[in-house]
């Protein structure tokens, strides 16, 4: 499939995938993150069902603290 990941154009293998699913692909494995699914907030306990389609927009933001 086709996304649209960060702004950048990805393929993807399959048909769709979970939040987690293109997390681990994509080797994200920062602890604090913000998702996006073409514009809409996805909350964290909702990674292992939200699920990106072809065609998606998906924005993986992760959040830095400090002082």
């Amino acid at each position: 499939m086709k996304i649209f990941l960060n702004n950048n154009a990805e393929e993807i293998p399959g048909e769709q995938l979970t939040v987690n699913e293109l997390l681990k692909y994509k080797n994200f494995t920062f602890r604090m993150l913000v998702i996006r699914i073409n514009g809409e907030l996805v909350k964290k306990t909702a990674y292992e069902t939200a699920e990106v389609h072809d065609g998606d927009e998906v924005h993986v933001l992760h959040l830095i603290s400090g002082g």
